[in-house]
């Protein structure tokens, strides 16, 4: 590990390094993210060591005992420091963003705003001791105190929003964390460490960016109190195990097969139009995209024939073009992943109502695609592509299709589209998910618990929940006598 020293001369576009004990570090070995949209190299970035992994752990232990010391409204207002910081980069960050994540500059400026939010809801949450009983003889009051060193393993879909959104509830409670962004996007957050230098002590906010090996480093090291992870079910359960070995804290936000159900009073051509934008948001690369639409059956052929016409407008292409709205797919592992489905088109005979086919062009481009009435048992409708790719299915029978919502080891989220609010209610309550809406779907909120059902997750994140996962609990008996 070699050190660079002061993080004052901030350049989002220059120069990407761990952050390490409030300095930026370098490492011998370096690797390259890819421009999903170009298949062009980006900036060189460090492939950290066993050794920078310990450096770290010891730097945030060092931290976390002064940092859990100081008060909770100069941790507050620390946090919302670093936001107003990052908010003066919104423009550089979409950019950056666009270029190693591949979406439309639009969402890709939106997701650092998001970011910026979330930083301050978070940061405004109250979190006070609670006393749940007093008398004339005792108080009983509950505490929650730091847990101690955490780490953030953030995605590649959203790597900034999610990276705030493991910072500021960890540095809010006490404790000091270290970010692991994915190998496929690591410039942003690399830039959000050395942004934090300047509102937060040395140690408390700290980045190392890896290869495949970093991960398992950071869950099996003896140092870290708790992990937080947000990532696919398959690598959410190494986590667990590796974890587990250490008794470690974990909050796991994994895959989703979320199902919209939509009912036969809607407005056809609104309501298309919003399920398809909700479909292939990010190009199918959210966890809680709509991943199954389940339509009734009096309404099935027009609501087929509103959202084909809606697809065929979505404009595919690099996220700094007019008017694009799906982006790439992040990355070529993914890309080949959800080709398998489209394979699957002739080979399952599934019937196609949109899409089908992708161009033969530079870039990890898939055409959005909507398979018509295909099985209940096929890939498309049981797994989850992250693509943009999706069943259209029909019902008829409430028992039925809650039957086939809830068929699934999946419970991230779920979304019931009516006019009949009391019948709408009714069918969303019986929906095995961690978030469900009536008419909408996908929006979340700071001050509300994320989290899933099932193999969707374990935990929650966000919220006084969420702030509450990176402490342990203490109950204080005080008897007023001796």
């Amino acid at each position: 590990m070699g050190s660079l020293g002061s993080t004052k001369d901030f350049d989002v576009f220059n120069g990407f390094y761990n952050t390490i004990n409030g300095k930026l570090t370098t490492t011998e070995k370096t690797r390259h993210g890819t421009n999903p949209a170009t298949g062009k190299p980006l900036a060189e970035v460090p492939v950290s060591t066993q050794q920078d992994v310990d450096d770290a752990v010891a730097a945030a232990k060092a931290a976390f005992k002064t940092w859990s010391k100081v008060p909770l409204a100069d941790r507050q207002k620390a946090v919302k420091d670093f936001a107003d910081g990052l908010e003066k980069y919104v423009p550089e960050f979409g950019k950056l963003l666009t270029s190693e994540q591949g979406k439309p500059n639009q969402f890709a400026v939106g997701e650092i705003q998001t970011g910026v939010h979330w930083l301050r809801a978070l940061a405004d949450i109250k979190f006070d001791e609670q006393v749940v009983q007093e008398d004339d003889d005792k108080q009983v009051i509950v505490r929650y105190t730091p847990l101690g060193v955490t780490v953030g393993i953030v995605p590649w879909n959203f790597p900034v929003h999610l990276a705030c959104g493991k910072i500021a509830p960890s540095v809010i409670t006490g404790n000091p964390i270290i970010i692991k962004p994915s190998p496929f996007t690591p410039y942003c957050d690399l830039k959000l460490g050395e942004l934090a230098q300047q509102y937060f002590p040395p140690g408390v906010v700290q980045v190392l960016s890896g290869d495949d090996n970093l991960g398992p480093w950071l869950t099996a090291h003896p140092g870290p109190d708790k992990i937080s992870f947000t990532g696919s079910t398959f690598t959410g359960k190494k986590v667990m195990e590796s974890a587990s070995k250490t008794l470690k804290r974990v909050t796991l936000e994994l895959g989703g097969k979320d199902p919209a159900i939509i009912c036969k009073d809607v407005d056809i051509a609104t309501v298309a139009q919003k399920i398809g934008t909700l479909a292939f948001l990010n190009s199918g690369q959210i966890c809680l995209a709509i991943k199954r639409i389940y339509v009734h059956e009096d309404i099935y052929e027009k609501f087929r024939e509103a959202i084909v016409a809606f697809t065929k407008t979505l404009k595919v292409g690099e996220g700094n073009e007019e008017g694009v709205f799906l982006g790439p797919i992040q990355n070529s592992m993914q890309y080949e992943k959800v080709k398998t489905f489209f394979s699957d088109i002739e080979k399952e005979k599934w019937n196609v109502a949109v899409g089908g086919k992708n161009e033969d062009k530079p870039g990890y481009f898939i055409t959005p695609t909507i398979i018509d009435k295909p099985a209940d048992d096929s890939r498309i409708v049981t797994e989850e592509p992250f693509g943009p790719i999706v069943p259209l299915l029909t019902w008829k029978d409430e028992d039925d299709v809650i039957a086939r919502a809830n068929n699934t080891k999946m419970g991230l989220g779920a979304s019931v589209w009516s006019n009949d609010l009391e019948q709408a209610s009714r069918l969303a309550r019986q929906l095995e998910a961690g978030s469900v809406w009536v008419n909408t779907h996908l929006e979340v909120d700071p001050n509300a618990p994320f989290g899933g059902h099932k193999e969707s997750g374990v935990g929650s994140e966000w919220s006084i929940s969420g702030l509450r996962s990176f402490c342990n609990s203490q109950t204080l008996y005080l008897k007023k006598r001796a």
